[in-house]
């Protein structure tokens, strides 16, 4: 199969194909990826149902609202872009970006903290954020051993920005996780041009989730992992900041979803059918705790490095809600920043405890949705299932987590 790297762009004008025509072609194409996938023997990786997020299924997190995208971009100004890139069954990698503002980030430096809840990982450039408390790059996400060259391609990207003919020393912030199960990532695949295009795509409005861009090759609880968001905004009386959060998942540990034992009754099998829930691996990922998370925290309300950094810890308590241990091999990492740069008061510590709520339950929600809109991907060493929805939603009726 030939590369494929597919930036996200936002939509464009419509084809001037009739609408029947549109629909009889897809049909046809969705039949003939089914002919295909049935005839060779394996199972049908390309024709996948559209997948649901986590209140599509009628899973609610905590007790705040939303903002009306439940992503990350619902904090004014934030863009992400995704670069996937799919190689035959061994390359499963990409490249996620995540802009501040579409100024220079050189020049209009935002707040920002960084947190380490394990720190079995590589996430280039942290230092200089918790020195100075500043992000002065784009945030890429990318897999382990394509670290180096992500932050080579973010430094091509900065100082060619008009205005910083002058840089001399810029800080690239580069975060990884290991997709080297479904990924050849010895191969080191990611270029230049991958994480331009990903830098360059970035845009406000919806996210792609599931197995694109950074997350095109992770694992999480043993099933497919990848990218997630969701958002919370605060009622006026408590300030009416947004906190958006976007995750990158590729870890371990007992699979919890809204206080369910999903992982323990998947496993099991029990009353849903073990021939549904249980893995096509051809050779099973590691079911360990080890893996690694990047979540990145977004949030519009006036805070410097110190509350940030507060802010940027509670992500970890939205982790843990998932089932995660923090385990040895485990590189557990949260980026925080803020939007905004006004002459205005910071919000005082007595004021802060809305915003972590905000943090722990958005967090927490785009874990689920990663796993919820994540497709089987066919890998390096073998297949990664989705997690099963309907299997999934049997379980949360049975435990109270959704209404029957």
């Amino acid at each position: 199969m030939p590369r494929s790297v597919v930036p996200t762009l936002k939509s464009g004008p419509e084809t001037a194909l009739p609408l029947g025509a549109v629909l009889y072609w897809a049909h046809a194409l969705a039949w003939v990826l089914l002919a295909g996938a049935f005839l060779s023997g394996g199972a049908p990786l390309l024709a996948q149902s559209p997948r649901p997020r986590a209140r599509d299924i009628g899973l609610v997190v905590g007790s705040l609202p939303t903002g009306p995208l439940n992503a990350i971009t619902d904090v004014a100004g934030v863009r992400v872009g995704h670069t996937t890139i799919a190689r035959g069954d061994s390359i499963n990698t990409g490249i996620t970006a995540i802009l501040p503002h579409g100024g220079n980030p050189f020049r209009d430096k935002v707040p920002a903290a960084i947190v380490v809840g394990n720190g079995f990982g590589k996430l280039a450039g942290s230092t200089q954020v918790n020195e100075l408390g500043e992000l002065e790059s784009p945030i890429v996400l990318t897999c382990t051993l394509c670290v180096p060259r992500a932050a080579d391609a973010v430094l091509t990207w900065l100082l060619g920005l008009p205005g910083n003919e002058d840089v001399r020393s810029a800080n690239p912030v580069v975060a990884e996780t290991n997709d080297g199960y479904l990924n050849n990532i010895r191969a080191r695949p990611i270029t230049e041009a991958d994480v331009l295009s990903a830098i360059r795509a970035a845009a406000e409005g919806p996210v792609a989730e599931g197995a694109v861009g950074a997350g095109r090759g992770t694992v999480a609880f043993g099933w497919k992992g990848g990218i997630g968001t969701a958002s919370r905004r605060l009622p006026a009386d408590l300030g009416g900041w947004t906190i958006g959060v976007l995750v990158q998942t590729n870890y371990g540990g007992d699979l919890t979803i809204g206080g369910a034992p999903v992982g323990r009754e998947l496993a099991s099998g029990s009353r849903v059918g073990a021939q549904h829930a249980a893995p096509l691996q051809t050779t099973a990922p590691p079911r360990t705790g080890d893996g690694s998370i990047i979540m990145v925290v977004a949030t519009d309300a006036p805070l410097d490095h110190l509350r940030l950094e507060r802010l940027a810890r509670r992500a970890l308590a939205g982790l843990a809600r998932t089932g995660s241990t923090f385990s040895n091999g485990s590189g557990d990492y949260v980026i925080a920043f803020s939007t905004n740069r006004a002459a205005t008061p910071l919000v005082v510590n007595d004021a802060m405890s809305p915003l972590f709520q905000g943090a722990i339950e958005a967090t927490e929600e785009a874990i689920y949705n990663s796993l919820l809109r994540a497709e089987t991907v066919r890998g390096y060493r073998g297949v990664v299932r989705a997690l099963p929805v309907d299997s999934t939603v049997t379980i949360l009726k049975r435990y109270g987590a959704i209404r029957p």
